[in-house]
């Protein structure tokens, strides 16, 4: 979930890890999931007619999303992607022609049993029992590996990523800001006048909040601007009882973050922020100075230039007069430690969008220090929630969100009268409550600030986390309510009706949705995927009923079911949603 200026740097590799797979070459003949095996078949006659090979034409064929024209192919082959030149230098009449020219010399097999064309695009239509038989296979098959297994995936290279996330400042409370040197400073101090031992160990991030709150208030005071300064100098400097103080807010801080992190089902590989780059941030003050970047400003602070003409009409701060590192200096070293450290093909940052020109900076000055990987570090910014606020008023910690949207989501469930229903309403509440504030936070571009509702975010109905657990809840009923027995061979013949043919044509899609997620890196795709899913679903249980249909029937129209659920659990997990089964 997104916050105002959080960060630090945690290495990905855990749970909530997601990344690319497999090698280079398609993989071999056999067992592939369903949209792979559509897509195959049609490359392999269009090879022949474009004289191309295969592979060259499977990512421009793409699934179609499902329309309320009900009538709609399965999948779409782009005309422009396939010529020599950019569609933009083609007028769409001879993107039309040539669709209409290439759909007459194509036929259709045991596979595609229709096709057409449209604005630039040859469609393809596939026969609508295969089409049913091989998604729920290869769905209920896959499990929740479906979509992941898709040789889009096995086309990018394997890589390994070390992502920098979350980072609250320590004993800030998950507070909006940044672990600055004043900040760090000013805590020290503030803990020598206002500090309690026994607090500190007792409740760490509020104490140390408390702390942080009272010396604020006196920072206006020259001589505590000074203390402050000294305090983080010593610091740096290694004095042994500024360092043990520091260590203490450090340790106590992380116990209480990776309690609040497993509310949200989140692990870290490693706790590491800009402060564990202290010591190192000398090294690279001093390599700075040796490859000639480090300048002297008459001030005395330590500058790098960044222009093209080099006449220092861009440039980043990067030592204070004193000596002392900045923010960006302590990035830098993290950087170049966690590059040397794990090897890895990528680094992503992912902060809010004030820091765009931090991170430019920043990976402008690792360039030129000549560190060439910088070319494959990425910023992933994103916005503000304006508006959010608990019944205590303005939100500062993440906690009380937490807490708040527990405590709402129980008071819905008892007016709904569904707490008697659930073995733990507590732990229910928490569960939907965190999918309404993820959905809400990632339904648009994560860069896009937006005005936060508590209303809009727990509507049972709508585009909502809430209707995700419901409709994941309501699925699950259906499965307990018929058996949940594991189904075989299921006479897809029997899914034929238009609502059917909707939901399968949509997890047809699954694998596209979760590619381009992973090439853009915006969970937006995969959310509102999720939603559709959700909404086709809940008119094909109204349409296609289990409850008194004749066996053979009931159990297609199960395994339908049976297969929305799981990608829908699935999809889920990837967004850090844990689905619940009853509600």
């Amino acid at each position: 979930m997104r916050s105002a200026g959080q960060r630090g740097a945690d290495r990905a590799g855990g749970k909530r890890r997601a990344g690319a797979r497999g090698g280079a070459d398609l993989p071999p003949r056999g067992p592939v999931m369903a949209a792979c095996a559509f897509r195959r078949s049609i490359a392999a006659q269009l090879s022949k007619v474009l004289d191309l090979p295969p592979e060259n034409l499977i990512k421009s064929i793409s699934a179609v999303p499902v329309s309320k024209k009900r009538h709609v192919a399965d999948f779409q082959l782009s005309i422009a992607s396939v010529l020599e030149k950019h569609s933009g230098d083609c007028l769409a009449q001879d993107l039309q022609l040539q669709a209409q020219k290439l759909a007459e010399k194509l036929k259709c097999d045991a596979v595609v049993s229709e096709i057409s064309t449209g604005p630039g695009t040859v469609n393809f239509t596939i026969n609508r029992e295969l089409l049913a038989k091989t998604v729920l296979q290869q769905v209920l098959k896959d499990g929740s590996e479906y979509g992941i297994k898709s040789e889009l995936f096995l086309l990018v290279p394997r890589q390994k990523a070390v992502i920098e996330f979350s980072s609250p400042n320590i004993a800030k409370k998950f507070h909006i800001g940044h672990l600055r040197s004043t900040i760090i400073g000013l805590l020290g101090v503030g803990f020598q006048q206002f500090g309690n031992k026994e607090k500190l160990k007792s409740s760490p991030l509020q104490h140390l909040f408390e702390v942080y709150v009272q010396i604020n208030k006196a920072a206006e005071d020259e001589n505590i601007k000074k203390l402050a300064a000294d305090f983080f100098r010593k610091l740096e400097e290694h004095d042994e009882q500024t360092l043990s103080l520091w260590k203490q807010f450090r340790g106590f801080s992380i116990e209480e973050y990776i309690r609040i992190y497993k509310r949200l089902g989140v692990h870290f590989d490693e706790y590491s922020g800009e402060s564990f780059y202290q010591e190192k941030s000398q090294e690279v003050l001093r390599m700075l100075e040796d490859k000639g970047l480090l300048q002297k400003t008459i001030k005395g602070t330590g500058v790098v230039d960044l222009s093209e003409k080099k006449d220092l009409s861009l440039y980043s701060t990067v030592m204070r007069s004193d000596g002392t590192s900045l923010y960006i200096t302590r990035d830098l070293a993290a950087a170049i430690d966690r590059m040397n450290k794990h090897s890895c093909d990528t680094m992503i940052y992912v902060t809010d969008k004030s820091q765009n020109s931090h991170f430019q900076h920043l990976f402008q000055i690792l360039k030129l220090m000549g560190y060439d990987w910088a070319e494959r570090c990425q910023h992933v910014s994103f916005g503000l929630v304006q508006g959010m606020k608990t019944r205590r008023g303005e939100v500062i910690f993440l906690e009380d969100v937490l807490d708040e949207v527990r405590s709402r989501m129980l008071q819905n469930m008892a007016s709904a009268k569904t707490t008697k229903e659930v073995e733990d309403p507590m732990e229910t509440a928490e569960k939907v409550g965190l999918a309404a504030l993820i959905i809400q936070d990632f339904r648009g571009l994560l860069s896009s600030d937006y005005q936060f509702s508590w209303d809009r975010a727990l509507q049972s109905r709508g585009d909502t986390g809430v209707f995700l657990q419901y409709t994941h809840a309501r699925l699950h009923s259906l499965e307990q309510m018929h058996g949940n027995e594991q189904l075989t061979d299921v006479n897809a013949s029997c899914l034929q009706e238009p609502d059917a043919i909707s939901v399968l044509q949509h997890l047809l899609r699954y694998d596209e949705v979760l590619y381009r997620s992973s090439q853009d890196l915006q969970p937006k795709h995969i959310v509102s995927y999720l939603l559709t899913l959700c909404h086709l679903a809940a008119v094909a249980h109204k349409t296609l009923p289990v409850k008194g249909s004749a066996p053979e029937l009931a159990q297609a129209r199960l395994s339908l079911f049976r297969a929305a659920r799981s990608v829908l659990a699935s999809g889920m997990k990837l967004l850090g949603i844990t689905p619940v089964t009853r509600m």
